[in-house]
């Protein structure tokens, strides 16, 4: 049956058909829904790792073990999972392993634009690159079968616009896989030096196996029309490159895109005049086949920065400028992202602000819009699960240069549970009087609230243990530590007055409220006062000083004739913040006044 499904959702279905067993991943935007998906198939056991290296690790040994299994990270959190999976590269093997590493062109949810092909090349393992939502489910099963062949696992390399878009994809039924009996093999599977140098011929043995499979690979297709022009691609630039050129060039359709099909290349570019390597990002293949001694176009015509489109593949190549409909500025809506209203994180940024001679180090989560105007209270940020690390370095610093600042590092509830918790444990081995935030709103926000270790709840909802924040802070020896409820200003003022008066030791502030845009659970139900009445301003006694908008809430309103403030309705979920922030007392819940 034809269904018209994302290349997430397809990527979900090639699990369930290829006969997978074990799912894991953390949640990265474009690869989060590949496991969201995948949970709703009894078949598959999927859960959401505390991070990306955790999810290869367990992916890793239940392949050990002898079944099919999956793991799924964006192109960041392969970083974090490098080291398992590059010694797993030398190891081989059991039951099929197949990761997908989700790269996203353009930066649209990302803190850098790397090319995670180079991940593939740099293991010597194979890759898959699907260009729509029927070779997404197609190349799974394919990759499987060529994991168990050779031995390897396989790289499903895709991008944010192959994960997201929708395209109609056949279903069929699952195949059911039997699982390989563990075999005791020592000599294979224990990475030490000795058995490694070892392995290491093995590795160079199996590229040059499946360099013969690349040649044969029924994803590698030509497409033969006008000879003058000839384009290899992969993935969404082949899409933009038959858009943008149709019959006016051949193409040379790879879908297994390391090792290349160089030989396949070489007969394919003997039949063009002009040979162009469109790709997103790095000359990967660029690079690969003019070592090969093929002669060929690519990063010289098309930008290594960004993603691409038609329009600029055409303007490479053709050297035709598009013309696209002219829109003039007045008609965009200035609609910068900003926390929702209600959001918990508000108050605790709004008391930091004001704060002198403070550096505040964000991290990666929905909060890092506390830097954005008008709370400003974001200095800077790395990587996830940095902060403190970073904070840490930063108040060693400045002692040493004689800068009289105080730091604060911040980061939410899954991010402390990612790689937060190594990050707090520099600080408090090491000791800094730094000030160690963590935004507990209950849920990992930023990707769509899936569950974390601190939630109660597994992927599938189903209760599990709920692993308490500030027993695990207290647990690290930390002994400075407070819970507060960030949308009490007075009691968050208070806590910062605390922690700033440490000086020789590090403090911990853990703000506790659930966001506002979660289904509660029956715990927070009961934890939290969840009064959603909203809050209405009284004309009559605003005095317009504007003093409620410097909170940044998306529900206030400001008019300029009549100089008073007012609150959308159906934005607001009563909060307080603005109550608390207005001097003269205009704003109260509605029904209150």
């Amino acid at each position: 049956m034809k269904v018209l499904m994302t290349g997430n959702e397809a990527v979900a279905r090639g699990l369930y058909e290829a006969g997978v067993s074990f799912a894991s991943a953390y949640p990265g935007t474009p690869s989060t829904e590949i496991l969201e998906n995948a949970a709703q198939y009894n078949e598959i056991y999927s859960e959401w790792a505390p991070n990306e290296k955790v999810a290869m690790e367990a992916a890793i040994g239940a392949s050990i073990s002898g079944v099919r299994s999956f793991a799924a990270m964006k192109m960041v959190g392969l970083n974090v999972a490098a080291d398992p999976i590059y010694t797993f590269a030398y190891l081989g093997i059991n039951g099929g392993m197949v990761f997908v590493s989700a790269d996203d062109p353009g930066m649209h949810s990302s803190q850098n634009e790397q090319d995670n092909r180079n991940y593939a090349k740099n293991m010597k393992i194979a890759m898959f690159e699907p260009s729509d939502s029927q070779e997404c489910l197609d190349m799974v099963k394919e990759a499987y079968r060529v994991s168990e062949e050779y031995t390897v696992p396989v790289m499903l390399r895709m991008t944010t616009r192959v994960c997201h878009s929708k395209s109609l994809a056949v279903e069929t039924a699952r195949q059911e896989v039997k699982a390989k009996p563990y075999v005791k093999e020592r000599d294979k599977m224990d990475a030490v030096p000795a058995i490694s140098k070892v392995r290491r011929y093995f590795v160079e043995e199996r590229e040059q196996k499946l360099k013969a499979y690349a040649e044969v690979c029924p994803f590698n297709v030509e497409e033969m029309h006008d000879t003058k022009i000839g384009i290899i691609a992969a993935g969404a630039a082949y899409t933009y490159a038959k858009e943008a050129l149709g019959d006016k060039a051949s193409y040379l359709k790879l879908g297994f895109t390391y090792p290349l099909p160089i030989e396949k290349i070489k007969a394919f570019a003997a039949k063009v005049d002009t040979l162009y390597v469109v790709e997103e990002l790095d000359p990967f293949m660029e690079e690969i086949i003019h070592e090969a001694g093929i002669p060929c176009h690519g990063k010289d015509v098309i930008p290594k920065i960004d993603e691409l489109n038609p329009n600029i593949v055409a303007a490479g190549i053709l050297n035709q400028k598009a013309e696209g409909v002219q829109v003039p500025d007045t008609l965009f809506v200035p609609r910068p992202p900003t926390l929702c209203a209600g959001c918990p994180h508000r108050g605790f940024f709004y008391e930091l602000a004001k704060r002198k001679d403070t550096v505040m180090v964000g991290d990666i989560g929905c909060y890092a819009l506390g830097g954005a105007a008008p709370l400003s209270a974001k200095d800077l940020a790395v990587c996830m699960g940095s902060a403190f690390a970073v904070s840490h370095g930063l108040c060693h610093g400045f002692a040493m240069s004689g800068q009289k600042k105080r730091v604060v590092g911040v980061m939410g509830d899954s991010t402390f549970f990612h790689t937060g918790i190594n990050s707090l444990t520099e600080v408090s081995y090491n000791q800094s009087p730094s000030i160690c935030v963590i935004l507990d709103n209950r849920i990992t926000g930023m990707t769509g609230h899936q569950e974390n270790p601190g939630t109660g709840y597994t992927i599938k909802g189903e209760p599990t243990t709920l692993i308490d924040i500030e027993t695990v802070v207290r647990a690290l020896g930390l002994k400075h530590v407070r819970t507060v409820n960030p949308l009490d200003l007075k009691a968050m003022k208070e806590t910062l007055d605390w922690a700033f008066a440490i000086e020789d030791a590090p403090s911990v502030i853990i703000t506790k409220w659930p966001c506002v845009l979660k289904k509660f659970s029956k715990e927070d139900k009961e934890e939290f006062d969840m009064n959603r009445t909203p809050c209405v301003v009284d004309e009559k006694t605003c005095i317009g000083c504007k003093k409620c908008l410097t909170t940044g809430c998306p529900a206030l309103r400001f008019d300029k004739e009549t100089k008073k403030s007012s609150i959308a309705q159906a934005d607001c979920v009563g909060c307080t913040v603005c109550m608390q922030v207005c001097p003269v007392q205009a704003i109260a819940r509605k029904g209150d006044k």
